[in-house]
């Protein structure tokens, strides 16, 4: 009898998203060599919150040995920051972060979300109340009400350090780019986050792929990505959210999405798998999915453009769904060399998660703490005063852990740092070589 075979037959919780990818789980022949790469199993020494460990637990949800409101399941599963480093480490090509999209869309069917996770999926769902949500974060940081809490203890405080941490930590001039457009059209997801706490990386983005000979235009009508609720298990809104999307970028008609936010650029690029089951838009999902590409992939394939001198000291921290989901790991080194006077020290573990995962430090903080822990410890050996990384979850998470330590370091995009280097170019930015 076929794997294949056995897998459907034994099934216990057949028609359930897990008992759909459960063939998944077949590719697993329990080496170990994802233990050392896994945040949780080195902060937490436990085998069940190893992806090793945790493959085990959804086998055993399939053949019926556990079942979908077992508590201790439901912990271990929650405990995994989805940082995908496992498939990095995998010598059998196991697609890890499917199957754990696909339990916890299993577990959730039979156990809601924590209340936590429910209000923060609630709201990013829903435009309006992101719009507003958004908005009152900026109040509390112009207010400096966010410097003021940053130091209490919890997560009141250490949400409010994030919140401080998404302040520009650079000043810059103003230039305006001329573009011919020679490289095509990009259109940027603006993102929920990105947009509301970080609309100065968003700008720079644009201006920075001006440069660079990109044509920028705008895609009305679109929205959150999905990848907060297709982490957390509430897939069909994920997919609601994505068709928005789609439609929203069909309509730009531009050569290229671009995304400057590692966690939704990796969810956008698999928009074809979670639409997989819909006929009337798998297709048109695949399509939009093969024209997203990171800032990092774009401005690298252009050059880029060097700016003017910026004598600063830089660490790059790897976002882990840019290089274990998206595979991207060169680029956004290629955008730090290209900016003159610049110093970049390497990291150590930089291809180790920072414990942000979405919204996990919310509710698991106190092991996103003791994953955090190590990577502050990193960048502090390395004397930068900025540390680098291209996705709002990191930055908030690594900042909120330097500022609460007393740490003088700061996170910044990227794209931030090459912005500014234009800028320092003169009134127009980099010109052509």
């Amino acid at each position: 009898m076929s794997v294949v075979a056995r897998s459907v037959i034994e099934c216990a919780i057949p028609g359930t998203p897990l008992a759909n990818a459960a063939v998944g789980l077949d590719a697993c022949v329990h080496c170990g060599f994802c233990l050392q790469s896994c945040p949780t199993y080195l902060a937490l020494e436990d085998e069940n919150d190893s992806p090793r460990g945790r493959i085990v637990l959804m086998r055993a949800l399939v053949d019926g040995t556990l079942a979908t409101s077992d508590t201790d399941v439901r912990t271990h599963i929650d405990r995994c920051l989805g940082c995908r480093a496992c498939e990095t480490a995998c010598p059998s090509g196991v697609p890890y972060g499917h199957l754990l999209e696909a339990t916890r869309e299993t577990l959730t069917n039979a156990v809601a979300n924590p209340l936590v996770a429910r209000v923060i999926l609630f709201v990013f769902a829903r435009v309006r109340l992101t719009t507003v949500a958004m908005l009152g974060g900026r109040i509390a940081r112009a207010l400096r009400l966010s410097r003021l809490l940053a130091m209490l203890p919890g997560r009141l405080g250490f949400a409010m350090a994030m919140l401080e941490a998404t302040r520009s930590p650079i000043e810059r001039g103003h230039y305006t780019p001329s573009s011919g457009g020679s490289r095509g059209t990009a259109t940027l997801l603006t993102g929920c986050v990105m947009d509301g706490l970080f609309s100065h990386t968003n700008r720079a983005t644009e201006r920075t792929l001006a440069a660079n000979d990109y044509r920028i235009t705008k895609s009305r009508g679109q929205g959150c990505c999905g990848a907060l609720h297709a982490h957390a298990g509430d897939a069909e809104t994920a997919r609601a959210l994505a068709r928005v999307n789609i439609a929203a970028f069909e309509r730009s008609g531009a050569d290229v999405i671009v995304v400057n936010a590692a966690g939704c650029g990796a969810m956008m690029k698999e928009y074809g798998r979670l639409l997989e089951g819909d006929d009337q838009w798998r297709a048109r999902a695949l399509a939009v999915a093969a024209r997203v590409q990171d800032v990092s992939e774009l401005l690298a394939q252009a050059g880029p453009r060097a700016g003017g001198p910026l004598p600063l000291t830089v660490t790059y921290d790897a976002p882990c769904h840019l290089l274990h989901a998206q595979r991207v790991a060169v680029p956004p080194l290629q955008v730090l060399a290209a900016i003159p006077g610049l110093r970049l020290q390497p990291l150590e573990g930089s291809e180790q998660c920072c414990g942000s995962a979405g919204i996990y430090n919310l509710v698991e903080p106190d092991t996103s703490a003791r994953v955090l822990a190590p990577k502050l410890q990193h960048i502090a050996k390395t004397g930068a005063s900025l540390v680098a990384t291209g996705n709002p979850g990191c930055l908030m998470q690594i900042g909120a852990g330097l500022y609460q330590t007393g740490s003088t370091v700061r996170g910044i995009h990227p794209v931030d740092l090459l912005d500014a280097s234009y800028a320092a170019a003169g009134p127009t930015g980099p010109r052509e070589a």
